[in-house]
């Protein structure tokens, strides 16, 4: 993607817009957006094809919902937004240029809404979405009221986008794409700089130099945070301060600038002591276990004191910080067995996962139930993710979702099953989407802990297990559409009402 082509934050406004228009609005990024127009004020239009759960929240609000692709869809709108998963012959993109409409990429749209605010993107690897969840709910505390936009819904919040009064936007900052690259922030936090995306990068040396002009483009009069544990963030802390710029560290490390000592994690959550420059900032709690999420939940403590906000407002919003659905989310208990839904996919997001969950487990056993988002990322880093799937004591594999990718001989999944270091017994490929809830309710025990994991469409799949272990302890059969729930026969999974 050419994003040298797209239009910078700064130049437009959000009211320059016009009627705006979303092609694929039910996705969780797009329908964020739609909701921060929304709240904003403005009239917003979008096009679905699948009954997807945020549509409803979506027309409560005043959008027009249109459960069709059509080119009527663009009567009366001034800008259509589409995003990288949308093909540039797609009807309604054809039709936009045809009838000279603005055209935006999803980030140009939201690089609008920014004009006039002071940006705090979260950028890296992984962690971006539960760290942009943390900051601003740590801003949210301290009563500046911020803007945001995440790549997912606060627990209990039920929204991953608001319009604020205040004058911070926090963003959830893609590098997938280069996207990220025309945004302007005032704080730039990157939480990690890891191998992936490398069919748009190619190799880790170029995703480190775009990640450098990522936090180049940060304000002269604001900050970059990175992560002095993370090799990658050290190397780019070192080589922006050799240019004079303003970094600041946080880590276990003890020349971070944030230093955590004392850190705990267990399966009621983390706690650790902050310390800046010699100074104590207490202890801080999170209800949520994993010293990974420590480590993200520090970001967002420095970014306060840096800000000058009230470190005990970055307390009391740590203490009570619910999660963000499907981050580590707890769905509830059926026949003794305890079920999670976690995004996770990359193989260090993974491994950090199951690592916490394995102490969850305690001396239960831990299944996971796991879909390859990408063929690329799979093909690329089979042998991680083969090794953090080892954690595991069952397995149950899916087949990879890859949207829009076309996939060759020997990849996807029945290649990934046969990697992983786990006996044949322990372990299975499910070619059917529907067939793995019954297959996990045939495995799993009293005691046990299952997590599904991966794709987008296996976040539908945490309630469906609940339901299959139910109707196993009431000696029925549990319906895999009991729920809503419509699959398609490439495996992918859609809300169907």
């Amino acid at each position: 993607m050419n994003t040298a082509q797209f239009t910078p934050a700064g130049t437009l406004t959000a009211e320059d817009l016009g009627r705006i228009h979303l092609i694929g609005v039910g996705g969780v990024g797009m329908s964020g957006l739609a909701r921060l127009f929304l709240t904003r004020g403005l009239p917003v239009s979008g096009s679905e094809l699948r009954e997807w759960p945020s549509l409803a929240g979506l027309r409560a609000l005043g959008g027009t919902i249109h459960m069709s692709h059509e080119a009527s869809n663009l009567d009366g709108v001034d800008t259509v937004v589409y995003s990288s998963a949308i093909p540039q012959d797609h009807l309604e993109m054809v039709e936009a240029r045809r009838r000279g409409l603005r055209v935006l990429h999803r980030s140009e749209a939201l690089a609008a809404a920014m004009t006039g605010r002071r940006t705090v993107a979260v950028a890296g690897t992984h962690g971006k979405t539960t760290t942009t969840s943390m900051v601003t709910m740590v801003l949210q505390q301290a009563g500046v009221d911020p803007s945001f936009v995440i790549g997912g819904e606060i627990s209990e919040v039920g929204s991953g986008a608001h319009h604020g009064t205040g004058e911070y936007f926090v963003v959830e900052a893609d590098e997938s794409d280069r996207s990220f690259l025309i945004y302007r922030p005032y704080v730039s936090i990157i939480t990690n700089i890891e191998a992936d995306h490398l069919n748009t990068y190619g190799d880790l040396a170029n995703l480190e130099a775009t990640f450098a002009e990522f936090a180049r483009l940060t304000d002269p009069d604001g900050f970059i945070i990175t992560c002095a544990d993370d090799p990658g963030g050290r190397r780019l802390a070192e080589t922006l301060r050799a240019e004079g710029r303003r970094v600041h560290t946080y880590g276990l490390s003890p020349d971070a600038d944030l230093r955590l000592d004392d850190m705990a994690s267990t399966a009621q959550g983390v706690r650790f002591l902050a310390e800046v420059d010699g100074h104590s900032l207490g202890e801080i709690r999170l209800p949520v276990p994993g010293r990974h999420m420590g480590l993200n939940s520090a970001s967002a403590v420095l970014t306060a004191y840096l800000l000058g906000l009230p470190v005990e407002s970055a307390e009391a919003a740590l203490g009570a910080f619910p999660g963000v659905r499907r981050r580590f989310e707890r769905k509830g208990v059926a026949d003794g067995v305890l079920v999670y839904d976690e995004y996770a996919y990359h193989p260090t997001s993974m491994t950090l996962a199951l690592q916490t969950l394995r102490e969850v487990a305690g001396d239960g056993r831990l299944i996971v139930v796991f879909q390859p988002y990408r063929l690329y990322r799979t093909r690329d880093l089979q042998a991680e993710i083969a090794a953090a799937l080892g954690i595991a004591d069952e397995l149950v594999l899916l087949e990879v979702f890859g949207p829009g990718e076309l996939r060759q001989p020997g990849e996807g999944s029945a290649a990934l099953v046969e990697a992983v270091p786990l006996d044949a017994a322990h372990k299975v490929f499910v070619d059917s989407w529907e067939d793995a809830p019954a297959e996990v309710a045939r495995r799993a025990r009293p005691g046990d802990v299952v997590v599904t994991m991966g794709a987008p469409p296996i976040s539908l799949m945490g309630d469906q297990l609940i339901d299959a272990l139910t109707a196993r302890a009431s000696g029925g059969a549990a319906d895999p559409t009991a729920l809503g729930v419509a699959v398609d026969p490439d495996g992918a999974a859609s809300a169907a009402g």
